[in-house]
């Protein structure tokens, strides 16, 4: 277990000497769209050099195969639901943008160093132990301030749309990606099911037993209104697809919330 900072160039070297790793599957990031919007700098400093010191690493220490979560960020406004990996990528956010950076650097270091690389689109990922006081996870922000008796901000009108995945159905993912099948290419990852975010505040607040309103804010800078993902590349070659239902999932956070707070 190493607890290091993916902007720790020294750091990061010293652990991969340590665990001489075969497989590496790179999930750190700075994930707030808001906050990439507000601190640009700061996004491309722990998204973009935070990941070239990861390759680099990987290169140096002779990683066999990286895998890399990147986001729906990278995609234009769409064009068409559910969106493939084909469709235009034109970020509406600092946050997409720095992604999509990113994997343009893992292309280049598979096709210049022969690191093999597997690239992940996740929607929206949630789950118990998502930070619920941050700005990026609505579902653990929803589920903590209904139990702490907050009142719930839904930002636009509650129309936008996301694709919301549980975390299990993830990690599962990356299992499976630890071998050579699929290599070098990119893969959404979501349930395929635009979920608004006034079905998403109904769906807490049953979960969470109460039948408080939510307030009204405007839409925050970067934030697109409609992301569904069609992954139906991941299910056929990747022989992966979402088990947890979105009730189910949410009923997983709540119950988490409750017993630790």
């Amino acid at each position: 277990m190493f607890d290091v900072n993916i902007n720790d160039s020294d750091g990061l070297q010293r652990a991969f000497a340590e665990a001489k790793p075969d497989v590496v599957s790179h999930n750190a990031a700075q994930v707030s769209v808001r906050n990439s919007m507000s601190d640009p700098a700061n996004d491309a400093y722990v998204n973009i050099i935070g990941s070239l010191n990861v390759l680099q690493c990987a290169v140096e220490h002779d990683v066999e195969r990286l895998i890399f979560a990147s986001s729906s960020a990278v995609y234009s406004k769409p064009q068409n639901l559910p969106m493939d990996e084909n469709h235009p990528k034109m970020p509406e956010s600092v946050y997409g943008v720095s992604k999509l950076s990113v994997e343009n650097f893992i292309r280049l270091y598979s096709n210049t160093y022969g690191i093999k690389h597997k690239i992940f689109r996740y929607g929206n990922v949630f789950g118990p132990r998502q930070n619920p006081h941050g700005e990026a996870g609505v579902v653990a922000i929803f589920t903590g301030q209904f139990i702490r008796g907050e009142q719930p901000t839904i930002f636009g009108d509650g129309s936008k749309t996301r694709d919301y995945i549980f975390v299990s159905d993830i990690v599962a993912a990356n299992i499976a990606s630890l071998g050579d099948v699929g290599d070098n290419d990119t893969y959404n990852l979501a349930r395929g099911i635009g979920v608004s975010d006034f079905e998403i505040f109904d769906a807490v607040r049953g979960a969470s037993d109460s039948s408080m309103q939510p307030r009204y804010a405007p839409v925050r800078p970067g934030e697109a209104m409609h992301v569904v993902l069609d992954s139906s590349k991941a299910q056929q070659i990747l022989s992966w697809k979402p088990k947890v239902a979105l009730s189910d999932g949410i009923l997983q956070v709540v119950d988490h919330y409750r017993r630790t707070n």
